[in-house]
């Protein structure tokens, strides 16, 4: 949550930085409970230097400040009147909630005869641990779902591409890493557009890819993100409390021993995404369906394989539960009284 409250705080006193980190301990220490202040300060011993020393904590901030759409709407509920820890708590509360709305409208679109099993479902996943962990954490994990339940919502009913595209800048504007799934998914398009479509070149998609990663590019750069070798670094070898004191640098086999040894705890994940992917496969010989699914699929490793955080579902529930929610698309198009339209 400090980087966060770091994050629209400078938007507010740009020129502060000082006064900014003591806003944002002071409201954190206001509004939480003696424990939970104490976990926040004493999680490990960079957040007890970030606590004490304002250099190191802005030092921090671009990690958290690239995700621009996140903070942007943290930053509404705090002009409206809603303290800082609270307008982050609150936007994930609205999100956590919606997200289930989503699920339900979804689910009822799959079986519209069947209403019960459409709330059965949403309060499944809604209810797996998982979930609720995106919602309890103050970070962007259960906004950025709503984005992606929007999309899949858009692909699956063949709504219109223009918004389509507006949902995935959304995603990236969250969450900047999400390009990668863009990127995958305007290429998937574009190949079976390529195929199906009298080898046709779809340069509104190459359009779109390129500005997406112009966005991208830029919001790197203007909040001056160190790097993926950095993150990485900070998040599993060494967290540095003053990033400028320290080069964030291993080797590509101490990448590579640490992606073995971090897959083992993310069998679980493997195993589930495998089981739906083969299902929807057997389901479905539709090759559009077919190809949603491996997208879904091929995006929870590249997910791990750059923040191999394996033993953290919330980091690739996203990507399993569209994957699932495919694996119930394929199902409703074999069995269901209805027939939906072709996405493509």
């Amino acid at each position: 949550m400090p980087g966060y409250l770091g994050s629209i705080y400078t938007w507010e006193y740009p020129k502060n930085p000082e006064y900014v980190h003591e806003l944002v301990y002071s409201t954190i220490k206001k509004e939480a409970s003696p424990r939970e202040y104490h976990d926040i300060i004493a999680y490990n011993e960079a957040n007890q230097v970030f606590v004490k020393n304002f250099k190191a904590f802005g030092e921090q901030l671009p990690y958290y400040q690239i995700k621009i759409g996140y903070n942007a709407f943290v930053y509404v509920l705090y002009k409206l009147g809603v303290s800082g820890p609270h307008a982050v708590l609150l936007l994930n509360i609205f999100s956590y909630f919606f997200c289930g709305v989503l699920l339900f409208y979804l689910f009822k679109y799959f079986f519209p005869n069947n209403h019960l099993l459409a709330a059965s479902l949403s309060l499944f996943l809604m209810w797996f641990p998982a979930v609720r962990s995106m919602a309890q954490n103050p970070t962007p994990d259960i906004f950025l779902l709503v984005f992606m339940l929007l999309f899949v919502i858009n692909v699956i009913q063949n709504k219109n591409q223009v918004w389509r595209y507006i949902i995935l800048l959304c995603c990236v504007l969250i969450r900047p890493d999400f390009i990668l799934f863009a990127l995958t998914y305007l290429f998937a398009v574009f190949v079976y557009d390529y195929l199906k479509k009298d080898k046709k070149i779809g340069f509104h998609l190459i359009l779109q890819g390129f500005s997406l990663m112009l966005i991208y590019l830029f919001i790197i750069k203007f909040y001056h993100y160190p790097g993926w070798k950095d993150v990485f670094y900070d998040t599993f070898i060494h967290r540095r409390p003053i990033i400028s004191a320290q080069k964030a640098d291993f080797t590509f086999v101490e990448y590579r021993d640490f992606i073995i040894l971090k897959f083992i705890n993310f069998k679980k994940v493997t195993l589930l995404s495998l089981f739906l992917l083969g299902a929807t496969f057997y389901i479905s010989k539709d090759s559009w369906i077919r190809i949603l699914a491996s997208l879904f699929f091929v995006n929870i490793f590249i997910k791990f394989l750059f923040f191999p955080q394996g033993g953290t579902l919330r980091f690739f529930i996203g990507f399993v539960m569209l994957l699932f929610i495919i694996f119930l698309f394929a199902l409703s198009k074999k069995y269901g009284k209805h027939q939906i339209k072709k996405i493509a």
